[in-house]
C-alpha cells in the first residue's frame, strides 16, 4: 500500500474524476452564499444545493470537489480526544441527473483499489438493506464476494432530511485489522470500535419523499459522494487520527516546538496541544473566507476557536502571542491547494493577532475574576456558578460560555446556562427596544392580503423620468379606498412607474403625480416583495380615483444627487479594496440625496493615510470622466466576468451589471450617473466602527461636498479673525497662544502655592487634639482638587502625625480631600469612612483608602459645616 500525503491524495483524487469528465470546481468559501440554514459550510454538498434542487443551472453534470468544511457542535470534546476536529476537507463526486449506481461504484472501486492501491481483502461496503440494485453492481459487476457486502437499516444506510430527495447510500470501510479492534467475537461492519473505518459514502438520491410518507422515484436521479481526506490520508499513512496525519502533524510539531513539550508524554498537556492545532487550521481558513471575530454568528464561532486556543497556549506556558505565527504553518501546507491563504497571509495573520491582542488584554483579569467565584463556590460547597457571573465574563471580558464551561468543569462545576441565556435575551431585548423601527409607511399585512399577488409594478425609471400611468391601488389609513382627496395622505400604487423604490440600500424617489385638476406629492417609494412599487405622499391638489390616468414625475434634481452618491459608493468600495485589501465586502450602504454612508468589513480603525489615499483615488477616478454602463445578464456570466455581488444577497438567474470604464463592475438593481465626471468630487467626512470587524464610512459628493468645503472654509475664516491672523498662519499663532496660556498657569500655579505656604503657619497652629490625634480643618477656595490634594501632603508633612480635613469651592465646584498619617490608622482612623459623612453634609458623596480620600459636593454653602462635622466623625473613629 502506497504511503501518500495529504496534498497528494487530494490532487489524485480530482485528477482521477477529471478523467471521468467531472468539472474540477474550486473550494466554496466556508461562508454560505444565499443559505441561511447554514453558518459555515459543512460538507461537501451544502454548496451545491441549488444545482441539486433545480434553483440553479450547474456549470456541467458532473462535478468534483474538495471542500473546505466547518463542524463545530461537539467544540468542548475537541483535544480531549484525538478523533474530534472542527476543521476537515470533504472529496466529492457528483452528478446532476447524468450518471448513476452503475458508474459512481465502479468508479469509486477503481479509485481505491487501481489509483490507491488499498487492498481488495481489507475492504468491505455496506448497503442500504432493500438496494438490490446497488448488490447486484458491487458484486456481478466490480466483483466484491456478497459476504463482504453488509446490509444496514434506514438509520445507517438512507439519507434523508424531511421531505423531498433522498434516496439509499452506499459506504465503503478499510479494515485497520485485529489489533485495532474491540476482540469481541462478533466485532464486524458497523461495529463502533477502530478497527472497521468507513470512509466514502455514496448517496444515490433516486427518491422523492411527500408530506404522507411515500416515495416516488426521481425522473433523473443524482449522485453525492463524500470521502473525509483527513480519513483518507489516516488508512494511507497507517496512523491512528488526523493529529498524525502529515500535514496536520507539522502544524502540531510546532505547537510542541513553541511550548517546548513533547506531544505523547502528557495527556493534559496532549490536550492543549490538540486543542491549538485543530483550531489554528479553522481559524486560519475562516478568516481566509472573510469571516471576521464577532460576537455574533459565524463571528462568535472565530472568536471561540481563537480564545480558546490562546488560552491553551498559556496552558502549555506560552506567553507571547503566537497563533499569528503559527498560522503561516497552516498556509504553508494547505496554499498550493487553496491559493487564496498565500494572496491573504498578511491579513490573515494580523486579523488573528489584533484577535489575541484583545484577547491578551482582558484574559489576564477575566481569568482573575472567574478563580475568585470559582474559589467562593468551592468554600460555600456550591457546585453551579450563577448564570449572572458567566454573562459578566462574557459581556465585560469577551470570555465565551463554552470557555467559561470548560475552566469550571476542571474545577468539577458547571454553569447555570439558563439563567445566562436568560441575560443574553434580556440584553438583546434592551438592543431591539431601542431600536426604532424605521420602515413604517402607515400600512400592514392586512392590506396586501387584499391585493392581487399577480399584479406588479413596471419600472422604467432606468431611462425615464416620467410617464403616464394608471392607478392600481389607493390605500389610506391601512385600507382599500377608491379615492383620496385634498389634504388627505395615502399609499398609491401605479401600473407602471418612474420612481425608483427603496431598495438594495438606496432610498425612494421623490416627486408627483398629477392629472388635469389634481395633484398628489411623493415623498417617498418603497417596494414591496411581489413587486408592486408604494408612492408614499399627500394629496396637495384635487381628488385621486382608483382606475384613474396620471403623469408620473419623479424629482430629477433630487435623483441625479442620489445617482452621484450610488456611482461613488460604487468607486469607493473598490478603492478601499484597492487599499486596504481583497477581504473588503459591503456590509451595509444607504444611498441618500445629500450623503451616502458605506459599511464594509475590516478589522481595525482606517487610518488618516489611508483614507486620504481613499479619497484621492476615488477624486482621480471622478476627474477620468469613466463612462457608467449597465448591461443585463444571467448571473453565471456576471460572476465570470468578475462582477462584485454583495455578500449574502440574494439574486434571480437575470442580474443587472453596472460597470465603470475598466475600474469597477458590481451586480447592482440601483440608479446612476451615465458618467463619473457627473458626481463632481467625493469628500468623506466620517470613519468609525459600528460593529465587531464592520467599519463605516460617510462621505458627500458634488453640490453638498462643495457646501461643506465651504463651510469648513468659513470657519477657518472666522478662526483666522478670532486669533487677528490670516489662515495659513493658525496653527503657528494657536501654538503661540498655547505656550503662553500654559506660561500663565505655570505662574499662577507658583502664586498659589506662595500664597498656601504663606498661609500653611497659621493654619498649622489651628490644629486641635482630639483623644490625642492633632486635627487640622481649613478651606481654600482659590484651590481646584489637584492643587487641593497638593496642599493636604504638605499639610501632612508639616504636622508630622495626624488628621488632614480640607475643603474647596474653586469655580462653583466644591472638593474636599482628607488625609492621614499611617501612626493614626492603628488607632481608628479611616479617611474614607471620615470623607463620606462629611461630603453627605455638602450634598456630596465619595470614598477612598484609609491613608487619603477625595469627594465632591454640591452646596458651598455647607462647605464650613461638613468641616466642623468631620471633627465629629473623627472623634467616633478614635479607639480608646
Amino acid at each position: 500500500m502506497q504511503k501518500l500525503g495529504l496534498n497528494e491524495l487530494r490532487e489524485r483524487y480530482l485528477k482521477f474524476f477529471e478523467s471521468k469528465g467531472h468539472l474540477r470546481l474550486p473550494s466554496f468559501p466556508l461562508v454560505p452564499l444565499n443559505d441561511a440554514s447554514l453558518l459555515l459550510i459543512n460538507s461537501g454538498m451544502a454548496p451545491l444545493k441549488p444545482y441539486f434542487t433545480g434553483k440553479e443551472e450547474p456549470p456541467r453534470r458532473r462535478v468534483t470537489t474538495c471542500q473546505k468544511c466547518i463542524r463545530t457542535p461537539d467544540i468542548e470534546n475537541v483535544g480531549k480526544t484525538a478523533r474530534h476536529g472542527t476543521f476537515f476537507e470533504m472529496l466529492g463526486n457528483f452528478s446532476f441527473g447524468d450518471y448513476f449506481k452503475s458508474e459512481a461504484i465502479p468508479w469509486a472501486w477503481e479509485f481505491i483499489t487501481k489509483d490507491l492501491e488499498l487492498p481488495e481483502d481489507r475492504l468491505y461496503v455496506s448497503i442500504y438493506e432493500d438496494d438490490d440494485e446497488a448488490l447486484e453492481i458491487w458484486n456481478k459487476q466490480v466483483g466484491v464476494p456478497v459476504e463482504k457486502i453488509v446490509r444496514m437499516g434506514k438509520k445507517d444506510n438512507f439519507w434523508e432530511i424531511g421531505t423531498g430527495p433522498c434516496g439509499p447510500c452506499s459506504e465503503i470501510y478499510f479494515d485497520r485489522g485485529a489489533d485495532k479492534g474491540c476482540g469481541s467475537p462478533d466485532c464486524k461492519v458497523g461495529c463502533d470500535c477502530d478497527r472497521y473505518i468507513e470512509f466514502w459514502n455514496l448517496v444515490f438520491t433516486q427518491f422523492n419523499r411527500d408530506d404522507e410518507g411515500n416515495y416516488s422515484r426521481l425522473a433523473k436521479p443524482n449522485i453525492d459522494t463524500g470521502m473525509g481526506l483527513e480519513r483518507l490520508a489516516c488508512i494511507m499513512q497507517d496512523v491512528n487520527n488526523l493529529f498524525e496525519v502529515d500535514t496536520v502533524r507539522n502544524v502540531l510539531n510546532t505547537v510542541c516546538k513553541l511550548a517546548g513539550v513533547d506531544y505523547g508524554k502528557n495527556p493534559k498537556t496532549d490536550v492543549s496541544i490538540r486543542v491549538i492545532t485543530d483550531h489554528i487550521r479553522s481559524t486560519t481558513m475562516m478568516v481566509s473566507d472573510g469571516v471576521i471575530p464577532s460576537n455574533e454568528g459565524r463571528g462568535y464561532v472565530l472568536r471561540r476557536l481563537l480564545r480558546r486556543a490562546a488560552r491553551h497556549g498559556k496552558l502549555l506556558g506560552i506567553k507571547d502571542q503566537f497563533l499569528f505565527d503559527l498560522a503561516l504553518v497552516v498556509i504553508n501546507e494547505s496554499k498550493d491547494a487553496y491559493p487564496e491563504l498565500k494572496e491573504k497571509s498578511d491579513y490573515i495573520q494580523k486579523v488573528i493577532r489584533i484577535e489575541e491582542e484583545k484577547f491578551q488584554f482582558t484574559i489576564d483579569k477575566g481569568l482573575t475574576i472567574l478563580n475568585e467565584f470559582i474559589s467562593e463556590a468551592k468554600s460555600n460547597k456550591e457546585t453551579v456558578l450563577a448564570g449572572d457571573i458567566v454573562f459578566k465574563l462574557h459581556d465585560t471580558y469577551g470570555f465565551p460560555l463554552d470557555l467559561t464551561r470548560e475552566i469550571a468543569e476542571e474545577n468539577a462545576l458547571s454553569i447555570n446556562e439558563d439563567e445566562f441565556r436568560a441575560e443574553m435575551n434580556r440584553q438583546k431585548q434592551i438592543a431591539q427596544d431601542a431600536q426604532k423601527n424605521k420602515d413604517s409607511v402607515g400600512w400592514d399585512e392586512n392590506i396586501y392580503s387584499k391585493l392581487d399577488k399577480s399584479i406588479k409594478t413596471e419600472f422604467l425609471g432606468y431611462n425615464n423620468f416620467e410617464c403616464d400611468s394608471k392607478i392600481i391601488y389607493i390605500i389610506k389609513n391601512s385600507e382599500l379606498v377608491d379615492n383620496a382627496q385634498e389634504g388627505e395622505e395615502a399609499v398609491i400604487i401605479l401600473d407602471k412607474t418612474p420612481f425608483y423604490g427603496e431598495s438594495g440600500g438606496q432610498a425612494g424617489d421623490i416627486g408627483y403625480l398629477e392629472s388635469s385638476m389634481a395633484l398628489f406629492r411623493v415623498n417617498d417609494c418603497h417596494k414591496t416583495p411581489d413587486g408592486k412599487f408604494l408612492h408614499i405622499g399627500i394629496v396637495e391638489k384635487g381628488l385621486f380615483e382608483k382606475d384613474s390616468t396620471v403623469k408620473a414625475k419623479i424629482d430629477i434634481k433630487n435623483r441625479m444627487s442620489t445617482a452621484r452618491n450610488h456611482t461613488t459608493t460604487h468607486l469607493l468600495q473598490k478603492a478601499l479594496r484597492n487599499t486596504l485589501g481583497s477581504h473588503i465586502n459591503q456590509a451595509g450602504s444607504l444611498v441618500e440625496s445629500d450623503r451616502l454612508r458605506f459599511d464594509f468589513s475590516h478589522f481595525s480603525h482606517v487610518t488618516s493615510e489611508e483614507l486620504i489615499r481613499i479619497e484621492a483615488e476615488v477624486n482621480e477616478k471622478i476627474l477620468e470622466s469613466l463612462p457608467v454602463t449597465s448591461t443585463q445578464m444571467s448571473i453565471d456570466d456576471a460572476k465570470k466576468l468578475g462582477a462584485t455581488a454583495l455578500f449574502g444577497e440574494k439574486y434571480g438567474n437575470v442580474v443587472r451589471v453596472v460597470k465603470i470604464g475598466d475600474y469597477s463592475m458590481e451586480l447592482c438593481g440601483g440608479t446612476h450617473l451615465t458618467n463619473t465626471s457627473q458626481a463632481s468630487l467625493i469628500k468623506i467626512v466620517s470613519e468609525s466602527g459600528v460593529a465587531a470587524g464592520v467599519r463605516r464610512i460617510e462621505a458627500l459628493t458634488g453640490l453638498g461636498a462643495i457646501k461643506y468645503l465651504n463651510q469648513k472654509e468659513d470657519l477657518l475664516d472666522e478662526v483666522a479673525s478670532a486669533l487677528k491672523t490670516n489662515t495659513s498662519d493658525c496653527v503657528k499663532k494657536v501654538e503661540v497662544l498655547t505656550n503662553e496660556l500654559k506660561s500663565s498657569q505655570k505662574e499662577i500655579e507658583g502664586l498659589r502655592n506662595k500664597l498656601v505656604s504663606s498661609s500653611i503657619d497659621d493654619i498649622l497652629a489651628k490644629a486641635v487634639s482630639i483623644k490625642g490625634i492633632k486635627v487640622l480643618t481649613a478651606q481654600y477656595d482659590q484651590l481646584d482638587m489637584d492643587a487641593l490634594r497638593n496642599t493636604s501632603d504638605i499639610l501632612k508633612n508639616k504636622l508630622g502625625s495626624g488628621v488632614i480635613v480640607i475643603a474647596s469651592n474653586f469655580e462653583g465646584k466644591v472638593n474636599f480631600v482628607v488625609t492621614a498619617t499611617k501612626d493614626t490608622l492603628n488607632k481608628g482612623i479611616h479617611c474614607g469612612n471620615i470623607i463620606k459623612e462629611t461630603a453627605k453634609i455638602a450634598g456630596g458623596g465619595g470614598g477612598g483608602r484609609p491613608d487619603m480620600a477625595q469627594a465632591g459636593g454640591k452646596d458651598a454653602s455647607k462647605i464650613k459645616a461638613a468641616l466642623d462635622y468631620s471633627i465629629k466623625v473623627i472623634e467616633a473613629q478614635i479607639k480608646e
